[in-house]
């Protein structure tokens, strides 16, 4: 007779993140941005440089969570010169 043991796979089953699960992430993380980090600040009393800069960041992670591109990747502007 001969046993076999089975051994857990150590390795992560990761699936792709489905359209639904994108959508709903890079929605709260734009709600954060609009909503939630202006309204913090305010409390805080963060300057609006770094209040503008938090809130370029949550809607930056939006547009990644949202399109699924990585780093860097995301074509998005963010800043620019008049001259």
């Amino acid at each position: 007779m001969s046993s076999a043991i089975a051994v857990p796979s150590t390795a992560p089953n990761r699936r792709p993140a489905s359209g639904s699960s994108r959508l709903a992430l890079g929605t709260g993380l734009a709600f954060a941005s609009l909503i939630l980090v202006p309204a913090l600040a305010a409390q805080v009393g963060l300057g609006a440089s770094l209040t503008g800069a938090l809130r370029i960041a949550l809607m930056k992670a939006s547009s990644r969570a949202v399109n699924g591109t990585r780093a860097g990747a995301d074509g998005v502007a963010t800043s620019f010169s008049c001259h």
